[in-house]
């Protein structure tokens, strides 16, 4: 997501959205919050039209991204699957120079959790990382935090290993 200039397209705003209610403190954002303060959330986006956000909420309500806590107050928070679509807009959209620092993810996960594997190895792929090896994968983006965060969040920390290196002699 650009940090200046207009916010035009639909996925645009849904990933605008998306990215703000991964932020809240509380985890849930007022309706008033996206149109009247955008800027509290994201430096350089300007004000937001309210049926562009209301258009963009109602899709995201239609996908189970988002629920709607208060239906007076029109309050918002995001599902788990919307948890999960915020951190693969932020990796994906994170267009930020190469800071010189590889992220390296190194797994050993039982057969018993074949099916968390094949998630993570699924999502590696989803977020643009490099195959190295059989369970060794590399990124250049910095990601490190989100993908630290889902790792807990599937309850594989135990088996996975996240590394940032400074060393570019790939």
């Amino acid at each position: 997501m650009k940090t200046k200039g207009a916010i035009s397209s639909k996925k645009n705003i849904t990933n605008f959205i998306l990215l703000v209610l991964e932020k809240a403190v509380d985890g849930y954002v007022r309706f008033e919050d996206f149109t009247y303060h955008s800027y509290r959330y994201k430096y350089g986006i300007p004000d937001l039209k309210k049926a562009s956000v209301a258009q963009a909420l109602k899709r995201l309500r239609e996908n189970g991204l988002v629920d709607f806590m208060d239906d007076d107050k029109l309050m918002v928070r995001l599902t788990d699957q919307g948890r999960e679509k915020a951190v693969l807009a932020k990796i994906k959209l994170d267009d930020q120079k190469w800071d010189r620092k590889w992220r390296l993810v190194i797994f050993d996960i039982p057969e018993k959790r074949r099916t968390v594997r094949d998630l993570l190895r699924s999502k590696l792929k989803q977020w643009d990382f490099i195959h190295l090896q059989q369970s060794v994968w590399a990124s250049k983006k910095d990601c490190t935090k989100a993908l630290r965060d889902f790792i807990k969040s599937v309850g594989i920390e135990d088996w996975v290993m996240v590394i940032e290196s400074d060393n570019t002699g790939f």
